[in-house]
């Protein structure tokens, strides 16, 4: 979800303000996602390596997820959708508690799951997964270190969008993106809407996904 800041600029305005629009697009394009029929979505709200923007930034962006949490979590555990927080933990110890609590009061909900990566990058986790594999004793393999992923029970994302004009996964579920479907827009992230989101699933649609084989239509 990126675009935010430039958002904020074009319009002579803080880049907080650009964030709550961001956050007033992700509510839209969730609620659009379930009326798809979309099962699975995870979102990147907040990276590792985000820490190192100014102060002022991080602490309006924490304040902002706390908020989204205490706001929009009842709506979306009305409409069925179960909360992951993806990610380290190392965050204030009341911020964790809301998303203990968010994560438990949706737990049994099946209409879609949503998973925030929050405080995540993705070379992170693989060494995380590395590491307790080795302190376990397994044998190295693919399966191994999937099992001790940050959410084992995520699917491989099908279609990975990046907003903004960026042609770059930056970090993000570097494991699980490794036969992902990769579309890149020009639309800055509080733009992105129910049209821009179902132009994504349009281009989706028209792709041949062959996970390194080959088809005889591909052949044709």
């Amino acid at each position: 979800m990126d675009g935010n800041g430039r958002w904020a600029r074009r319009r002579h305005l803080p880049v907080a303000a650009g964030h709550r629009a961001g956050a007033k697009a992700l509510r839209r394009t969730l609620e659009h996602a379930v009326l798809r029929g979309v099962k699975e979505v995870t979102v990147y709200s907040f990276s590792t390596e985000n820490w190192t923007r100014p102060a002022a930034e991080v602490t309006a962006l924490m304040d902002l997820f706390a908020e989204m949490i205490e706001t929009q979590v009842p709506e979306m555990h009305s409409r069925g959708v179960r909360i992951r927080f993806v990610g380290r933990k190392g965050v204030a110890e009341r911020l964790l508690k809301s998303m203990r609590d968010a994560e438990a009061l949706t737990a049994e909900n099946t209409e879609m799951t949503v998973a925030i990566a929050f405080n995540y990058g993705g070379r992170q986790e693989i060494v995380d997964a590395c590491a307790t594999l080795v302190a376990a004793g397994e044998t190295p393999s693919e399966a191994a270190v999937s099992r001790h992923l940050y959410a084992p029970e995520m699917h491989d994302p099908e279609l990975l969008i990046r907003t903004s004009g960026e042609q770059r996964v930056s970090n993000f579920l570097l494991w699980q993106c490794a036969y992902s479907e990769l579309y890149f827009t020009d639309v800055l992230w509080p733009d992105f809407d129910e049209a821009a989101f179902d132009a994504a699933l349009e281009e989706f649609g028209r792709r041949q996904r062959r996970f390194g084989g080959r088809s005889d239509e591909a052949d044709a």
